[in-house]
C-alpha cells in the first residue's frame, strides 16, 4: 500500500524542487528499507533492562561475598562484577576449561538447574587458606580429591547462601547443590542453543588476581521471574516487614557489641592557687549529696542513676533508677 502525502508534505516537496534543493532524480528515487540483521541461533531473550537489573543484583552479591570470604578465609578477599551478558549454552560450556569446578544447583521454587563455575586456581587457593596455608595454588591441572570435594561443597554452599541473600528483595529462593563436576563437556543440562545469562565475577585474594566465578542462568530457568527484572517492577515492589528470624539474628550479633560505660561522681570548682597547693589527703567537696545518685553514661549519654559500692576487692555501682527518675 502506497503512502499518501499530506497537503503540507506536497507543498514542501514542490518548494524544494522549485528552489533546487531537491533534484527530480532524488525525488523519484525509491526509499531504501532499513534492514537489521538478526541471528536466529542467538536470539536476545534478555533485554538490556533485564541485564542491568541482574548486574545490580550481583553487585550486591559481590559485596556480600567479599565480606563473607574475608572472614571465612582470614584473608583480604575482593569480589567484583566484571561482565553481565547473554550467549547460548553451548558457547558457555565450550568457554570453560577442563578440569574445572562446576557446581550444579537449584534455587527453589524455580524449576530446573543453574550453574556456578569456579576455576581450579582460585579453588586451590581457597582450600590452601582453609587448611592454614598461605593461599598458594597448584600449577598442575588435576581433579579434586574426595577430601577437597567435601571442603569445596561446604564452601560453595555458603557462597550460594549469600547469593540467595542478595536475591532476597528480588525473589526468595532456597539454594541446594545437586552435583559438583569437573568436566563441563559432560554436562548437557540444556539444549545447545538455549539462551543463558552469564554473570562473571573476578576474585582477588590478598590483592592478587586468583580467577573468576561464572554464574550461568538459563532463560528457561529465569522465565517465571523474568518480569521482576524490569525497572517498573523494581519500583512498584514494596519492601515487606522484617522477618522474625532477621530480627533475632540482628539482636544476636548486636549482643556482641562493646560499649563504653563511665560513672560521673560529681563536679566542683577551684582556683589555680588551690590547684597548685593540692596535696595527697586533701578533700574536694563535690556538688552532690551523699544520698543522691551518681550518673552512669553509656557512650557519652546519661542513662542511669547508680549508687557506689564494692564487690569483693573491686569498686562497683548498682543501678537504682533510669535517667530523670528520682531515687
Amino acid at each position: 500500500m502506497q503512502e499518501v502525502l499530506s497537503q503540507g508534505e506536497i507543498d514542501s516537496l514542490l518548494a524544494a524542487l522549485t528552489s533546487g534543493e531537491l533534484s527530480l532524480e532524488e525525488a523519484q528515487k525509491p526509499l531504501t528499507p532499513q534492514v537489521k540483521t538478526y541471528d536466529f541461533r542467538r536470539p536476545n531473550k534478555f533485554s538490556k533492562e533485564h541485564l542491568r537489573t541482574l548486574e545490580m543484583l550481583h553487585q550486591h552479591f559481590a559485596r556480600l561475598l567479599s565480606s563473607f570470604l574475608s572472614g571465612y578465609l582470614h584473608s583480604s578477599v575482593n569480589v567484583e562484577v566484571v561482565s553481565v551478558g547473554q550467549l547460548i549454552y553451548e558457547e558457555f560450556i565450550r568457554s570453560i576449561p577442563s578440569p574445572t569446578t562446576l557446581i550444579i544447583f537449584t534455587l527453589k521454587p524455580l524449576e530446573g538447574s543453574a550453574l556456578l563455575e569456579a576455576n581450579n586456581q582460585m579453588v586451590y587457593s581457597m582450600i590452601d587458606l582453609l587448611f592454614g596455608g598461605p593461599g598458594s595454588s597448584s600449577d598442575q591441572m588435576r581433579e579434586l580429591t574426595d577430601i577437597e570435594l567435601t571442603v569445596v561443597r561446604r564452601l560453595m554452599s555458603r557462597i550460594l547462601e549469600h547469593l540467595a541473600l542478595a536475591w532476597q528483595d528480588f525473589y526468595t529462593v532456597e539454594p541446594d547443590i545437586q552435583a559438583i563436576e569437573t568436566n563441563p563437556r559432560m554436562q548437557q543440562l540444556y539444549s545447545p542453543n538455549e539462551v543463558v545469562a552469564l554473570i562473571t565475577l573476578s576474585v582477588s585474594i590478598n590483592e592478587e588476581e586468583r580467577g573468576f566465578l561464572n554464574i550461568c542462568l538459563p532463560y528457561i530457568f529465569m522465565e517465571p521471574v523474568i518480569s521482576r527484572l524490569s525497572v517498573r517492577q523494581q519500583f512498584s515492589r514494596q519492601v515487606g516487614a522484617p522477618r522474625p528470624e532477621d530480627i533475632d539474628r540482628l539482636g544476636y550479633w548486636l549482643g556482641f557489641s562493646r560499649v563504653e560505660i563511665s560513672v560521673h561522681l560529681g563536679e566542683t570548682e577551684i582556683n589555680v592557687r588551690e590547684l597548685l597547693q593540692m596535696q595527697e589527703g586533701d578533700v574536694l567537696v563535690l556538688n552532690r549529696r551523699i544520698n543522691q545518685d551518681m550518673d552512669l553514661y553509656v557512650e557519652g549519654e546519661r542513662k542511669f542513676g547508680v549508687q557506689a559500692g564494692r564487690v569483693g576487692q573491686k569498686l562497683a555501682v548498682q543501678v537504682v533508677s533510669l535517667t530523670g527518675e528520682e531515687p
